[in-house]
């Protein structure tokens, strides 16, 4: 079940902020994969076991990411920090032998975020433990701002484009990605196709490809795909749904379903890589953080 929604200040105090709720769930579905799982696969597993419904999946933070999914993250964060995930930046998540004895039937998570915390919240961190409630959310959620400000911004300027200058924005990263033929219909009324291209996989197989673009901040619903994949029969073998926002587990149960024209699914994250891989529109630059962590076993 989900983590009970407390509204008396005082309970909430005592409850952790509301990320704790996904702790647990990571652990069992982690040891339920084998002991990893790629991101997105944990993410959408761990939503759908909590039951997450989509208006709490529709919520979007200022960054342009999902609360719910900057819950699952910054859970997942507390876990490499506790030892039970590994620190792998290669986008699957990995059990650490810690994690797999981890006893779960006696695995507390208010506790087990307090222990972190106070082992890993920082110096200049002036929110003491019992100012941390379930309402304050996660540092995300209080600031608006992510570990990739770039991201933020270059989402923040995709939203800004106009309706007819995204299409053409998408027809460009598609043909940047292969595509040949790409056509920006800019017809109304014509069930969310907004364009049509050809993906020629080698001299003998190719795929007629229509998509839809959707630059607005928000998650798209399955009936959208449905709808989508309505307006594709008879047209195209292959669709694409391109957004500056996020689909809900149920969208992208419903791109895959098995019988249906298959839909490729393309969020703003996605979107941001997409660009970032191309270095279109976008300029490289090179940061380090200091990781306090390694100079521990050097400072005594």
């Amino acid at each position: 079940m989900p983590f009970p929604q407390m509204t008396d200040n005082r309970a909430n105090k005592t409850k952790g902020p509301q990320f704790i709720r996904f702790l647990k769930p990571i652990i069992e579905i982690l040891r339920e994969s084998g002991g990893s799982g790629t991101s997105s696969e944990v993410c959408d597993k761990v939503i759908e076991r909590l039951n997450i419904p989509d208006d709490e999946q529709s919520v979007i933070l200022k960054s342009g990411q999902s609360r719910v999914y900057n819950q699952v993250h910054w859970a997942r964060m507390y876990l490499v920090y506790g030892g039970i995930l590994d620190s792998s930046k290669r986008g699957v998540w990995t059990l650490t032998e810690e994690g797999n004895r981890t006893n779960l039937e006696q695995f507390d998570s208010l506790t087990f975020f307090k222990t972190v915390h106070k082992r890993h919240v920082t110096k200049t961190d002036k929110k003491t433990e019992g100012e941390i409630s379930q309402d304050t959310g996660t540092p995300d959620e209080q600031s608006g701002e992510t570990d990739g400000d770039d991201k933020t911004d270059l989402l923040e300027v995709l939203k800004s484009l106009s309706p007819a200058g995204f299409e053409r924005l998408c027809q460009r990263l598609l043909r940047e990605h292969g595509f040949e033929q790409v056509t920006v219909t800019g017809k109304s009324g014509d069930g969310g196709i907004d364009g049509i291209g050809i993906l020629q996989v080698n001299k003998f197989v190719s795929f007629t490809v229509l998509f839809q673009c959707k630059r607005y901040q928000g998650a798209v619903t399955p009936s959208q795909v449905r709808d989508f994949r309505g307006a594709m029969e008879g047209r195209a073998d292959k669709g694409i749904i391109i957004t500056t926002g996020v689909f809900t587990v149920e969208a992208k149960k419903e791109a895959r379903r098995d019988g249906a024209k298959p839909i490729e699914l393309v969020n703003g994250d996605d979107l941001v890589e997409l660009f970032e891989s191309l270095e279109l529109g976008v300029t490289p630059r090179i940061t380090y953080d200091v990781d306090e962590t390694f100079f521990d076993e050097y400072r005594d």
